[in-house]
């Protein structure tokens, strides 16, 4: 647990991969060794942890709680993507009902049959948000393809997050363009002002044009995962330290960044308690209604 002004709270991890053995071992994750290896993931982590494992990871740390995304990482027709199937990540929350919440994945490459799944995985399994990748599908946020998805997370009420800035090579059989500028939700936030948008991966390198576009709108917010606290921008550590303290979530995207690590790096930030809390608990249980 973390403590703040005498308080102690499990911090809430909005990005988060099902990194486990048998998510590797059935190609449902579309990154390979020499990725994990080029972002440091530790030896001994890199072909999965097990989820009971990784459940203990949180507890050393102070993460009460995961967001598990059912990924969408490419059109399944192209070599190189992968899905995480829905069901496995709904068995999982089952079993942790206390730890882990469920993203669900957009897939553009099926539109109508993405939609149901929305749907299905929000109303009947409890899936609190959704979660889109643009590189792997090779186009903007803000193209039209994704405006049906867009509008069925307003009419669920549940926010999107998706990855902005620049994207890395996660396979050698895919290599992706970064098609994620921040500044692209501008436009979406205009044309959904309900829609809740949350940019994630910091938005670098133009981390400064995602925090004008969440300054601009109300219903545009900053997710802190995919870089250790340490490398956090300096401009990103103001905004979230002050006028921005209602508008960015802490998260991990593990295993890009060890939980261990983050929450180790996050000790060293100088914080204002009442921003410290916001950003790695409370702006999260309030935006996924939880």
């Amino acid at each position: 647990m973390t403590e703040v002004a005498g308080e102690n709270y499990g911090a809430i991890d909005i990005v988060c991969n099902a990194f486990t053995p048998e998510t590797l071992e059935n190609g449902w994750m579309s990154t390979d060794k020499e990725f994990r290896k080029k972002v440091r993931v530790k030896e001994e982590y890199r072909d999965g942890v097990p989820v009971e494992a990784y459940i203990e990871l949180m507890d050393n740390c102070g993460i009460e709680r995961s967001f598990l995304i059912a990924s969408r990482s490419g059109d399944l027709r192209i070599q190189g993507s992968a899905h995480v199937p829905t069901d496995y990540i709904a068995k999982l929350i089952k079993a942790h009902p206390h730890r882990f919440s469920g993203l669900i994945g957009v897939d553009p490459s099926k539109i109508m049959e993405s939609l149901a799944e929305i749907e299905h995985a929000v109303r009947e399994l409890g899936f609190v948000g959704a979660h889109l990748y643009p590189h792997w599908f090779d186009e903007a946020p803000d193209a039209a393809k994704y405006y049906p998805f867009y509008a069925k997370c307003c009419e669920l009420d549940i926010p999107i997050q998706m990855q902005v800035g620049h994207c890395l090579v996660y396979n050698p059989h895919r290599r992706l363009p970064s098609v994620g500028r921040p500044i692209c939700l501008d436009r979406i936030a205009m044309d959904f002002p309900d829609l809740k948008l949350v940019g994630i991966h910091i938005g670098y390198p133009w981390y400064e044009e995602m925090i004008s576009v969440a300054w601009k709108h109300p219903n545009v917010y900053i997710g802190l995962d995919a870089y250790a606290p340490k490398h956090w921008p300096e401009a990103t550590k103001h905004y979230m330290n002050s006028f921005g303290q209602d508008k960015v979530m802490f998260g991990t995207d593990w295993p890009v960044v060890d939980p261990e690590r983050a929450m180790d790096d996050i000790q060293d930030i100088e914080w204002k308690p009442a921003a410290k809390r916001k950003v790695l608990r409370d702006n999260a249980l309030k935006l996924y209604n939880l």
